[in-house]
């Protein structure tokens, strides 16, 4: 498609006084192909036609009554640009205002004289459209809404639908940016690349087949995301409601199947995840059974005496904790309703939960500040953490009754993109900058071959995708972007897990007297944090693989600074004391263990808003600053779960398509991949 290059109006001015070519007052010398049915409130691109292959000069597009004499009398303009004879554009942008008369028509002008009349357009009013989004859309706050986005843009440099040729920068192999990939080229956007720090795509999906193994051996565990929440079950009514937002990962197995042709070898294949199991080691505050073992789950809930009391502050009092324990429960309010339109609609929860107050508070200042608790109750009760008390997300999560993982581990999915991105990919590059100049337009990737080189080496494109981590960006030399967006790269938190996987002879826990069948229990044994169990295979014979501790938090900082040999021997005697002597006889001494903040591409395991991030923050990410767009999912409502990253990827390549004017391919994209926030 023919494109025209954005430009300023005093340059379109002297464009049009020097270049234009004299224009006769012929009505065909634009024509217009449609839409001739468009609604109100809303945004569409006006595809169009020349009747005259030499013509060239400045151009107003108008909308207004189709007999009107004139542009003073429209009812609104498009914009105005100069058209060039060697580069005139195919598609215009049309942001149709809510208050736009039916049965008008588009006009083109060059100066006084009519060059281009549209037939009469239909435009209806969506009246519960633009009522329901806006329950859950507000420009001033963080929902992206797509005929906002565009009316904050300047006029004449939205107008104008760029050609499909602009070279995009996909900076990060990991899920955003791979999906990112993929949606640009099914909207027929063809040159983009990847430039990727590791060596490999992925980016904190880490499956592990340990001692070499491959994925059909099943010999594995997930040092990253491992699981999917796909339905709940409410007891109350008996009613089964599916979780929305991870049916974005089913559909992208679906689509890269297809691609790859369903019953290949690399085919994404979900499986059940067992996430409960009833013999699972359980916290007993330090109580050991007489053989010296941790009590199970099952014991515990059946003999609560198990878990030893907890010590308590010098001025404990049962009757404050009660009162604190029932303020903090009545202000999450998760009431059954709320918890189900959550798993309906993620993003109206999410506007719901600043509305109530929830990002304004932590747990910890609600019951010092709000509740004048003395600061040792508080800490006691609720810690000392500064987290907003937005975790309705993660109660609805974890509080899922169906679950799913993939066949030979989440590898899988980034195996699955491979074929598709090979070709346009380069691995271990390490991005160390980006550059934007004003007088070209231009942002520029820099990086060195040789670390210690004053002069980087550079690429130059039209747009860059970012879809690293801001604990790695921040380190990056940067354009001057707003204070707010500098703001959020700089200081995002991120939080801290450690992950050691240890292999065996024998899956002997499936065969113990009180056998353990898939599932994470936890013990109090500390940095250990969660021990899960694999879901597949269950009991099948040869070697299996515990992931034998799963710490988050503070404690995980402290496990990355031990030496990788004391780390998995303090987890390898943990399991002894959870199983007994089997597990030292049959540990084999194959392991892997991975501490995020000291993974040098990433710094992080997810991102993890303190109080005030979040919704102060999300409002940055959608706005293109310096041809720049950063995605990933430290940018999404939600954080730590493969969805997240993905949810990203849709609303920065709609972010994208809408700065370049492809209206038509940003619609696609929304209505293809539930992209249920956007309105356009």
């Amino acid at each position: 498609m023919k494109g025209i290059l954005k430009t300023s109006s005093a340059v379109l001015s002297v464009a049009g006084s020097v270049a234009a070519s004299p224009v006769n007052g012929r009505s065909d010398i634009i024509t217009f192909k449609g839409p001739f049915q468009v609604s109100s409130d809303s945004v569409h691109n006006v595809h169009i036609g020349y009747g005259d292959e030499s013509f060239e000069g400045d151009v107003q597009v108008v909308y207004g009554a189709c007999d009107m004499s004139g542009s003073h009398e429209r009812h609104h303009e498009l914009g105005s640009t100069f058209f060039r004879r060697d580069a005139r554009p195919e598609r215009l942008v049309w942001l149709v205002p809510d208050e736009a008369i039916h049965g008008g028509c588009l006009h083109a002008y060059s100066g006084s004289s009519l060059i281009g009349r549209s037939a009469p357009i239909a435009i209806t009013r969506n009246f519960r459209k633009r009522e329901d989004m806006s329950k859950i859309s507000d420009w001033s706050g963080p929902w992206f809404d797509g005929v906002a986005y565009m009316q904050n843009k300047a006029n004449n440099n939205s107008f104008v639908a760029v050609e499909k040729s602009k070279k995009i920068a996909i900076v990060g192999g990991g899920m955003s940016g791979l999906l990112t990939s993929h949606l640009l080229t099914s909207v027929g956007i063809n040159d983009w690349h990847i430039t990727e720090s590791s060596q490999r795509i992925g980016g904190r999906i880490r499956t592990k087949y340990l001692a070499n193994t491959t994925p059909d051996q099943y010999q594995y565990q997930e040092m990253g995301p491992m699981r999917f929440p796909v339905s709940t079950k409410y007891t109350d009514t008996n009613e089964t409601l599916d979780i929305n937002d991870h049916k974005m990962v089913f559909q992208l197995a679906d689509t890269l199947n297809k691609l790859n042709g369903n019953g290949s070898s690399l085919t994404v294949n979900f499986i059940p995840w067992i996430q409960s199991s009833p013999n699972v080691p359980a916290n007993s505050n330090g109580y050991r059974l007489p053989n010296g073992r941790i009590p199970s789950a099952a014991q515990i809930k059946a003999n609560s005496s198990l878990v030893l009391p907890a010590a308590k502050p010098d001025d404990y009092d049962e009757e404050v904790v009660t009162k604190a324990e029932d303020a903090l429960s009545a202000f999450y309010d998760e009431t059954p309703e709320r918890l189900r339109n959550a798993s309906l609609n993620i993003y109206k929860a999410h506007k719901e939960a600043i509305e109530r107050g929830l990002f304004h508070w932590s747990e910890a200042a609600y019951l010092r500040y709000h509740l004048n608790m003395s600061q040792d109750m508080v800490d006691y009760v609720a810690g000392s953490g500064s987290d907003p008390m937005w975790d309705l997300y993660d109660s609805v999560y974890f509080g899922a009754t169906t679950w799913r993982t993939i066949d030979k581990g989440l590898e899988s999915l980034p195996r699955a993109f491979y074929p598709h991105v090979q070709d346009k990919l380069t691995l271990g590059r390490k991005i160390d900058g980006i550059v934007y100049s004003n007088d070209t337009g231009k942002v520029t990737l820099t990086w060195r071959q040789n670390q210690f080189a004053m002069e980087p080496e550079t690429e130059e494109y039209d747009y860059a995708v970012v879809a690293v981590p801001f604990s790695k960006v921040r380190t990056w030399s940067l354009p001057k972007y707003s204070s707010l967006l500098t703001r959020a790269i700089q200081t995002m938190n991120y939080a801290q897990s450690c992950k050691v996987s240890l292999r065996y002879k024998t899956r002997f826990w499936e065969h113990l007297d009180e056998p353990i069948i898939g599932g994470c229990g936890s013990v109090d044994i500390y940095g250990i944090g969660s021990v899960c169990y694999p879901s597949y295979q269950i009991n099948s014979t040869g070697p299996g693989v515990i992931l034998a501790s799963y710490s988050s938090g503070t404690p995980a900082r402290s496990l990355a600074a031990l030496s990788t040999e004391d780390h998995v021997a303090r987890v390898q005697r943990a399991m002894v004391e959870v199983h007994g002597d089997i597990a030292a006889e049959q540990f084999t001494g194959a392991f892997e263990r991975q501490c995020w903040e000291v993974d040098e591409h990433q710094a992080g395991a997810w991102a993890d808003p303190l109080l005030g991030q979040q919704d102060l923050y999300l409002p940055a990410y959608y706005k293109t600053e310096a041809n720049t767009i950063f995605i990933g999912e430290h940018t999404s409502y939600t954080h730590a779960w493969i969805y997240s990253a993905l949810d990203s990827a849709v609303r920065g390549t709609t972010q994208l398509l809408l700065d370049m004017g492809l209206v038509d391919e940003a619609k696609q994209i929304v209505e293809e991949w539930m992209g249920r926030w956007i309105s356009l």
